[in-house]
C-alpha cells in the first residue's frame, strides 16, 4: 500500500516526465520565419496581434495593458487595437505607424514561428529588407479597398531579391468591401500577373479581416466562396525543410577558441547543410582539407551539427583558418574572388556613387570595396532595366564590385547567408546598402600583382628621398595650383624628384571622358589617386592639386598609400575670397547659372576635418605658404 509521500513522489516524477516530453516536442518542431510587409495602413501589425491573441499567447497582464493602451492610443474605437502589441515605440503609437522591425515568437502544436513586423513607409524600406533577409515566407498585405500599390510592388520585389520563395497574398479588410469575392479575385489576379517574373514558388491568396479574425486561424463563414486554408493553416503546412536539406555544408568561422595549448576550436553557426564527426571538410579560401574531430557545444559533444546550430569544431590537422574564412564541403566549395556582380538595394539618402570606396561586410569577412560599374537600375513598376549613373534611396540596381582582397561566397540564390553582404559608409559607419551576390567575375582570377625585383624602397634610395603624395585640396581659386607649382620648383632646385598632377594634365588626357557630376568627380579622384600611388611607387614626391570635394574620396586616396605617405594639405580660402579672385571667371558664370555642378555654388565642398597641413591664405603671400609646407616636410624627413 502506497504512503502519501510515495504517491506524491510518483506524481512529481510524472510531472517531470511530462515536462521533459514537452520540451523534447518543442525542440523537435520545425521553425518557420515569416514577415509581414506591404503598404502603409494595410494592417500588418494588427494581423500579428490577432494571431497572438487567437492562439492564446497573450498573458492576462499583457491583455490588461493592451486594453489600457487601446483606450489611449488605439484606432479601433472601443475595441482592442491589436497593432499595439507589436508597435512598441512611443513614436509608433503616437503616429499609428510601424517604424522599426518588431520580432515576435509564438508556437502551435505543429510548428514554431518567428514573425517580423516590418514598416510600410517608403522611407523605412531598409527596415523591411532587414526583416526579409532571414524570412522563409512573406505575407504581403493588401488593403481590399486600395488594391496593389507601389509599395506592394517594391516589397514584393525586395522579397524576391532576398530569396523568399513563398508568398501569402493577404487581402485584408475584406469586411470593408462586404466580403466581395469579385474584389478578392481581381486583386489576386493582378498580383499574380505582376509577380510572374519574380520567381516565387508559391503564391497563396487569402481573404481576411485582421481586425475581426476572419480566415486568420480558422476559416470564416462570411467567405463561403473561399475554399483555401486559413492563414495559420497555411503557415503550419508550407514546406521549407526540403530546401534547407539540399544545401551544401557552410560554416563561417566567427571566432577561434584557444583556452589552452590542447584546445583549438573554430566557433560559429552552421549556415547551411550538416556535418558529422569524421567527415572531411575544406578551408574555403585555401582548399586545404581535413576532418572533423569533435563537435563541441555548451551542453556536450554532438555527432552531427545542422543548419542553425551554434557549435565549436575541432579539426584533425593544424590548418590555417581564422575569422573571415569558412569550412565547407570539399565537393561543393564556394567561389573565392575579388570581383563579382550583385543586386544592390540602396538605403542611404545620399546616392550611390560608383568608384567611391565603401566597407563591404559579409557574415564574417570585411573588405574595402567599390562599385566598378552600375549596369542598370530596376524599375519597381514594370521591372524594366533602366540605364543609370547612380542609385537613390530605396532604388535597386545590378552592380559590378571590385574588392581590395578576395572573399569566399556563394551565389545568393544558392545560399542566402554566404551570398549576402551590406555596404557601410567609411565616414559615418552607417549601413547604406544591402547586396545579393549573383556570380563571380571570372576575369578576377586572371589578374595578379606582378612581383618585381626592383622595389619602391630601392627606387626611393636611388633618388635619396622619401616618397610622398602631397594632396592639395580646396575651393577653385583657393591657390592650390599656385602653391603646388612654387613648391615643386623649390623641391626641384633642391634636387628632389617630383611631379605635379592637376586638372590641366589629367582632365585633358586620362580623364577627358569625365564631366563634373558627383559621379564623375568621384571617378576622377579615384583615377588620380591610383596614378599618384604608381608615381609614389616609383619613388617620386607627387603633388596632387584637385578640388577633391568629398571626404570619402580623400580618405580612399589616403588608404591607397603606404603608412605615412599621404599628406593632406588644406588650402583654406573663404568662398568670398575665391569668388573675388575668380582667375578664370568661373564663379561669375556659376552664380549666373551658366555653369552647373560648380563646387561651392550648387555642388558641395566637404572641408577636411583633420588635415595634415592647414594653411590659411588670406592676406599671405604664396611664397610664405610654400615655405610653411616645405618646413613641415623637412621636419618629418620627406625632403
Amino acid at each position: 500500500m502506497l504512503t502519501a509521500n510515495t504517491a506524491l513522489l510518483r506524481e512529481e516524477d510524472d510531472v517531470l516526465v511530462d515536462i521533459r516530453d514537452y520540451v523534447a516536442r518543442q525542440e523537435n518542431k520545425g521553425l518557420l520565419r515569416f514577415l509581414t510587409c506591404g503598404s502603409v495602413d494595410d494592417g500588418k501589425s494588427t494581423l500579428i496581434g490577432r494571431l497572438l491573441f487567437d492562439t492564446k499567447l497573450i498573458f492576462e497582464d499583457q491583455l490588461a495593458a493592451l486594453e489600457n493602451d487601446s483606450r489611449k492610443h488605439g484606432t479601433a474605437g472601443d475595441e482592442i487595437d491589436f497593432a499595439l502589441l507589436v508597435d512598441g515605440l512611443e513614436a509608433e503609437r503616437e503616429q499609428g505607424i510601424t517604424i522599426d522591425v518588431a520580432y515576435r515568437f509564438f508556437s502551435t502544436p505543429r510548428r514554431k514561428f518567428i514573425v517580423a513586423d516590418t514598416p510600410g513607409h517608403e522611407q523605412y524600406t531598409r527596415n523591411m529588407a532587414t526583416g526579409a533577409s532571414t524570412a522563409d515566407v512573406a505575407i504581403v498585405l493588401v488593403d481590399a479597398r486600395q488594391g496593389i500599390l507601389p509599395q506592394t510592388r517594391r516589397h514584393s520585389m525586395i522579397a524576391s531579391l532576398l530569396g523568399i520563395r513563398h508568398i501569402v497574398l493577404a487581402v485584408n479588410k475584406i469586411d470593408l468591401v462586404g466580403f466581395d469575392e469579385a474584389v478578392f479575385e481581381r486583386i489576386a489576379a493582378e498580383y499574380r500577373a505582376f509577380a510572374e517574373e519574380l520567381g516565387f514558388e508559391t503564391i497563396q491568396p487569402i481573404p481576411l479581416s485582421a481586425r475581426y479574425g476572419d480566415n486568420v486561424i480558422r476559416s470564416s463563414g462570411k467567405t463561403p466562396w473561399y475554399e483555401g486554408p486559413s492563414l495559420l493553416e497555411h503557415l503550419e503546412t508550407v514546406d521549407i525543410e526540403a530546401e534547407a536539406e539540399a544545401k551544401p555544408f557552410r560554416f563561417p568561422v566567427q571566432y577561434v577558441s584557444r583556452p589552452n595549448l590542447d584546445f583549438r576550436g573554430f566557433s560559429g553557426t552552421v549556415a547551411s547543410g550538416r556535418i558529422g564527426v569524421g567527415e572531411r571538410v575544406s578551408v574555403a579560401k585555401s582548399g586545404k582539407q581535413t576532418r572533423i574531430r569533435r563537435i563541441v557545444t555548451q551542453d556536450g559533444d554532438l555527432e552531427v551539427a545542422s543548419e542553425g546550430q551554434a557549435v565549436t569544431l575541432l579539426l584533425d590537422d593544424e590548418v590555417e583558418l581564422s575569422r573571415g574564412n569558412m569550412l565547407v564541403t570539399p565537393q561543393a566549395r564556394p567561389h573565392v574572388a575579388d570581383q563579382f556582380s550583385a543586386t544592390l538595394v540602396w538605403f542611404d539618402e545620399k546616392p550611390l556613387l560608383p568608384g567611391r570606396s565603401y566597407i563591404l561586410r559579409t557574415e564574417t569577412d570585411e573588405v574595402s570595396a567599390t562599385v566598378s560599374q552600375l549596369k542598370h537600375r530596376r524599375n519597381i513598376n514594370n521591372f524594366a532595366e533602366e540605364a543609370a549613373t547612380s542609385l537613390d534611396l530605396n532604388e535597386v540596381g545590378l552592380c559590378n564590385f571590385s574588392l581590395q582582397a578576395p572573399i569566399a561566397f556563394d551565389a545568393f540564390s544558392d545560399n542566402r547567408t554566404t551570398g549576402a553582404f551590406i555596404l557601410i559608409d567609411r565616414l559615418t559607419n552607417a549601413t547604406v546598402g544591402a547586396g545579393m551576390i549573383q556570380r563571380p567575375l571570372r576575369r578576377a582570377a586572371n589578374i595578379h600583382w606582378q612581383a618585381l625585383d626592383v622595389t619602391r624602397q630601392s627606387r626611393a634610395e636611388l633618388k635619396h628621398q622619401k616618397p610622398a603624395v602631397l594632396w592639395f585640396t580646396g575651393l577653385s581659386g583657393s591657390g592650390k595650383s599656385t602653391i603646388a607649382s612654387l613648391l615643386e620648383k623649390k623641391l626641384h632646385a633642391a634636387g628632389r624628384h617630383t611631379y605635379v598632377l592637376d586638372g590641366d594634365n589629367i582632365r585633358h588626357g586620362l580623364n577627358r571622358d569625365l564631366g563634373f557630376t558627383d559621379e564623375d568627380r568621384v571617378e576622377n579622384i579615384r583615377r588620380v589617386a591610383e596614378t599618384a600611388k604608381l608615381m609614389a611607387d616609383a619613388g617620386l614626391i607627387v603633388l596632387v592639386s584637385f578640388i577633391s570635394p568629398f571626404r570619402a574620396e580623400r580618405r580612399m586616396a589616403r588608404e591607397l598609400m603606404n603608412e605615412g605617405e599621404f599628406v593632406e594639405v588644406f588650402v583654406d580660402t573663404p568662398f568670398e575670397e575665391c569668388a573675388r579672385r575668380d582667375p578664370k571667371g568661373l564663379y561669375a558664370k556659376a552664380l549666373n547659372g551658366e555653369i552647373q555642378n560648380f563646387t561651392g555654388v550648387d555642388s558641395p565642398y566637404e572641408t577636411p576635418e583633420r588635415a595634415d597641413i592647414h594653411i590659411e591664405t588670406t592676406a599671405r603671400a604664396p611664397e610664405e605658404l610654400v615655405d610653411e609646407v616645405e618646413a613641415w616636410l623637412k621636419e618629418r624627413g620627406y625632403c
